[in-house]
């Protein structure tokens, strides 16, 4: 990736439209599921969202090997999408916008009592 990619976004656009290629391929339900688990995800990005990249690269191959063997989307994923999300931002240590605002908060007031 060179610096103007980086800099404009580009390079991720790229990697969504092929994600999205690749979900077109999916049955309806995996393609809701996709849907759902992208809303859930967002919350946990950084600010460019580079961040969700390898983990949206992993769910999808999840959700492609389990629609190749014939399971459905609630059988895969369970009925909580969002508990899902979370367990999984959580192991890749992404963390929400508020994790990161409670971060700084705390930071800025141990720095304002001298610690």
């Amino acid at each position: 990736m060179n610096f103007w990619e980086k800099i404009t976004g580009s390079d991720m656009t790229k990697e969504f439209k092929a994600f999205e290629l690749r979900v077109k391929k999916l049955p309806a339900d995996y393609q809701a599921a996709w849907e759902k688990i992208k809303a859930e995800l967002w919350p946990h990005s950084d600010f460019t969202g580079r961040n969700l990249m390898p983990i949206l690269d992993g769910v999808l191959g999840l959700l492609e090997e389990t629609a190749a063997d014939g399971q459905n989307a609630v059988d895969v994923l369970g009925d909580d999408i969002r508990g899902f999300c979370s367990a999984l931002a959580g192991e890749e240590g992404a963390k929400s916008y508020r994790d990161k605002w409670r971060q700084q908060l705390n930071d800025n007031i141990a720095r304002k009592l001298g610690k």
